[in-house]
């Protein structure tokens, strides 16, 4: 089969296109035609640190993560999927798992669910690790009806899925974004939407809570922009990260009696750990789509695989909108 690897890690010229042996389904495993995968920051940060990050696979490797396509072989023990089933997920492109970045994946079956008979392969691409993410978050931050949250990052790939989620659990949701574009989209998808660059986490707190704060706060920056997540939480609020790689000064987040969920969606891929919980939230997703209360926003680009280093480039550049994704 086509598929793109890598030799060694870099820029994004390191993808050659090779021929190498179509995988078999093993027991409890499904055999998919990949039809459209998406390129998320994961697999950027893998193809450039390599060995620096502990789930980077071993060169010569196939990258990629999210996928759609179409069941081509059923595994043994699998009874739950059938030769024909559309089907989505993030099963691949780091440890000893092959990726996307190819015609065909054996994929984990815990790993994937029915595709949302209301998208495209392409727009299934784009959900499952972002989808996984943002509702793992809510779900652990306690998200319910008639609650104030606020997503930093609201048009990226984690934060405009985090959006639409919130506002399908009934809450009242604020996001920020920095240009007119990410505010506008932000708009679009009904969330309130906050310019960080020209408000301060105060006024805004003031602005939009009367002073209280917000019950959740969904943080898809991360780093440094914690700290602004913990002064714009309310007391005993709840605040979820998905980038938490940093030291932090805790003493406001003690002070506020704050719960801090730290979410790792790569883990039951790494570790083999209560892997089906991904299936469960991709099919719970899928429902939510099929209702009409979500929509993943793509990029106004098209790649195909063999231009899987430019799909690459146009994520790290900032200068899309929505996810970015290639088609096979």
């Amino acid at each position: 089969m086509k598929a793109m690897i890598i030799r060694e890690f870099g820029g994004p010229e390191v993808f050659e296109q090779a021929e190498i042996p179509t995988p078999v389904a093993q027991a409890g495993q499904v055999l998919v035609r990949i039809a459209a995968s998406s390129v998320n920051t994961v697999d950027t940060m893998i193809r450039q640190m390599g060995p620096e990050l502990p789930l980077s696979p071993k060169p010569p490797a196939v990258l990629g993560m999210d996928f759609a396509g179409t069941i081509e072989a059923v595994g043994e023990g699998v009874t739950n999927f059938a030769v024909g089933d559309e089907v989505y997920g993030c099963a691949g492109g780091l440890c000893d798992l092959q990726g996307t970045l190819a015609d065909y994946i054996a994929a984990d079956a815990r790993l994937i669910a029915n595709k949302p008979k209301n998208l495209s392969m392409r727009e299934a691409a784009a959900i499952p690790l972002v989808g996984i993410t943002a509702y793992e978050g809510l779900q652990r931050a306690g998200i319910s009806a008639g609650q104030k949250v606020l997503v930093h990052g609201g048009s990226g790939g984690v934060g405009h899925i985090a959006l639409q989620l919130a506002k399908h659990f009934g809450a009242d949701v604020y996001a920020t974004g920095g240009g007119d574009n990410q505010l506008a989209l932000i708009e679009e998808l009904g969330g309130q939407a906050i310019n960080y660059k020209t408000e301060a986490v105060a006024d805004y707190v003031e602005k939009y809570t009367d002073g209280a704060g917000f019950n959740l706060v969904f943080d898809s920056v991360g780093g440094e922009n914690m700290t602004n997540s913990f002064d714009a939480a309310a007391l005993n609020g709840q605040v979820a990260s998905t980038v938490s790689m940093v030291e932090l000064d805790l003493t406001m987040a003690h002070f506020k009696g704050l719960s801090l969920h730290v979410v790792f969606m790569l883990i039951p891929m790494i570790h083999n750990h209560r892997r089906e919980v991904h299936g469960q939230i991709l099919t719970k997703l899928a429902e939510i789509i099929e209702a009409g209360g979500m929509k993943p926003v793509l990029d106004k680009l098209n790649f195909s695989l063999n231009e899987a280093g430019k799909a690459h480039e146009r994520l790290a550049s900032g200068q899309g909108m929505g996810k970015v994704v290639i088609d096979h």
